[in-house]
């Protein structure tokens, strides 16, 4: 028996890197998905992937969701596509390494407004229809949200995934007598294309400096791997993890150890 069969979830962020690994998943796994994402061509090759290796239905919008008044146009689209919402994966986010002193107001409202706003009033939207399936809510927050990294300058973006991680607890509380659960889950680094778009630029030198933290910081000796947040995010979406609300899942080769 699939752990998600015939479940619905939509998945913003969902058109590549931690996304569409928790859509491949959760499609493994039995589970119809929306896929939410800015660009319509990765929304057409996720979509097609999915379509061409899994028996499930797969649909997308192409929306920015930094937008209240697009958050709102999505959940109509939502409404229109799906019968029931049983799984919201608020996994789309912004994530700039800027000092402190150079985070301007512009920067500033396009962290919160993506990564906290968006879930926010998306969560708050769909709260209807989750509660009528009595499903669940997953939140991809950030190991900088409690913790740093030398040379890592994430004011701004540990402050929106601390943000996260606090509403995260806090809606769990509120609507666990509505029978919906709420969980967040923290991932350390993670292999994604653009993370390895990111290390591919650095000079030979940096990238040798990195990977020599990395066997240094964590006690598994490497970073992780989409597949890694997604095998974490069938379990907290499937009645496995029927008695679990409230808790910000590490899911980072023991990272917050140190």
């Amino acid at each position: 028996m699939k752990n998600l069969n015939n479940k619905n979830a939509v998945i913003t962020g969902g058109s590549d890197g931690i996304g569409l690994g928790i859509a491949k998943a959760f499609a493994r796994e039995g589970a119809n998905l929306l896929l939410i994402g800015k660009d319509p061509e990765k929304l057409q090759r996720a979509q097609q992937a999915l379509l061409n290796e899994f028996a499930v239905q797969a649909h997308t919008l192409s929306a920015d969701l930094s937008k209240t008044e697009t958050v709102t146009e999505v959940v109509k689209d939502i409404e229109r596509l799906l019968s029931t919402v049983d799984i919201l994966v608020n996994n789309a986010g912004l994530g700039k390494f800027v000092p402190f002193e150079q985070v301007d107001d512009a920067l500033y409202d396009a962290h919160f407004n993506l990564n906290v706003k968006a879930p926010y009033f998306l969560t708050q939207s769909l709260l209807p229809a989750l509660v009528k399936s009595k499903g669940n809510v997953i939140n991809i927050s950030s190991y900088f949200a409690h913790r740093m990294l030398p040379n890592r300058a994430t004011t701004v973006y540990s402050a929106t995934k601390g943000a996260l991680d606090s509403f995260t607890k806090a809606l769990a509380f509120e609507v666990g007598q509505l029978g919906v659960r709420v969980n967040a889950i923290a991932p350390g680094s993670i292999s994604t294309p653009q993370f390895n778009r990111n290390l591919q630029a650095l000079t030979p030198e940096k990238q040798a400096a990195f990977e020599a933290m990395v066997k240094e910081i964590y006690p598994l000796q490497h970073i992780g791997t989409p597949e890694d947040i997604a095998k974490a995010c069938v379990f907290l979406a499937s009645d496995n993890a029927s008695w679990i609300t409230g808790t910000v899942l590490a899911v980072d080769g023991g990272l917050t150890t140190n």
